[in-house]
Order: C-alpha cells, then sequence, then structure tokens
C-alpha cells in the first residue's frame, strides 16, 4: 500500500465517494450527514491537504489532515467500507504522525462523534488519549 497526495479531478472524485461510502452507515445514528460528507473536496484536495491510500491501483483510504498552530490536526480518516480491518486506517495515521513529526509539531488531535463508538474504541488502541467530550463529540489527542 502506498500513500500518497491526493492530486487533481478523478482523485477528488474518488475521496468524495469514499467518504460517502464510510460515512453513510452514520446517518441514522446522527440524524443527519457527518461533518466529513460536507467537505469541500475540490479545495482541500487542490490546497495539498488530502491524502489517499491506494492499494493494487484502487484508493481504500482518505486522510485530510490540517496544521493547527502548535499540533496536526486529522479532521477525517476514512476507508473504503471493503477494506476496513486490513490495516488501512492505522497506516494512515501512523502518516499523520510521521507528517506531525517532520513539521516539528508534538502532537496529532482528532475527534469523532459519540455516536461512532467504533472510533472511540479504535482511537486508544492507536495510542491515542482522550481529552474531553462535548455534547456530540469526544477529543483525542497523541504525542508524537
Amino acid at each position: 500500500m502506498q500513500i500518497r497526495p491526493a492530486a487533481g479531478a478523478a482523485d477528488t472524485t474518488h475521496v468524495r465517494d469514499l467518504v460517502d461510502s464510510a460515512f453513510t452507515p452514520y446517518i441514522p445514528r446522527l440524524g443527519h450527514k457527518p461533518k466529513p460528507m460536507t467537505a469541500d473536496y475540490d479545495t482541500i484536495v487542490a490546497s495539498g491537504r488530502c491524502w489517499v491510500a491506494v492499494d493494487a491501483g484502487e484508493i481504500v483510504g482518505m486522510l485530510h489532515l490540517e496544521t493547527a498552530g502548535d499540533h496536526l490536526e486529522v479532521e477525517t480518516v476514512a476507508v473504503a467500507p471493503g477494506t476496513q480491518a486490513r490495516g488501512v486506517g492505522g497506516r494512515l495515521l501512523a502518516f499523520a504522525e510521521q507528517r506531525a513529526r517532520d513539521q516539528g509539531l508534538p502532537e496529532v488531535r482528532l475527534c469523532t462523534s459519540r455516536t461512532m463508538t467504533e472510533n472511540i474504541a479504535y482511537y486508544p488502541r492507536r495510542g491515542y488519549r482522550e481529552t474531553h467530550r462535548d455534547a456530540e463529540r469526544v477529543f483525542f489527542a497523541k504525542t508524537v
């Protein structure tokens, strides 16, 4: 598997489709589309803030990162439903952690919806600690 910057209209379309397929199952729990499904991927991809995981020529995961002052923020990490539980998400998170180190940032942060209980269990297994919660989200951080 290779992780590379997303680039061009074809990648943008694949990213949008992958995010939709990964997050659609959460719509009934939330009562609305999750935030990643409404993001402007044309702008995100064009600005170099999106990476894709490619396996056998197919985009199987995506990662949207934002530098936020003293840390790197994982805005979205998504894995194609047919390739989940194969290490793609872990590889994408490790990539984000390496990007933070490369930028001299000491921490990676992310959050997930309180209704996405799978994610709340997943991130601590990857070394992320819960920092706090609000009415809708659970926040995590990892020192790198």
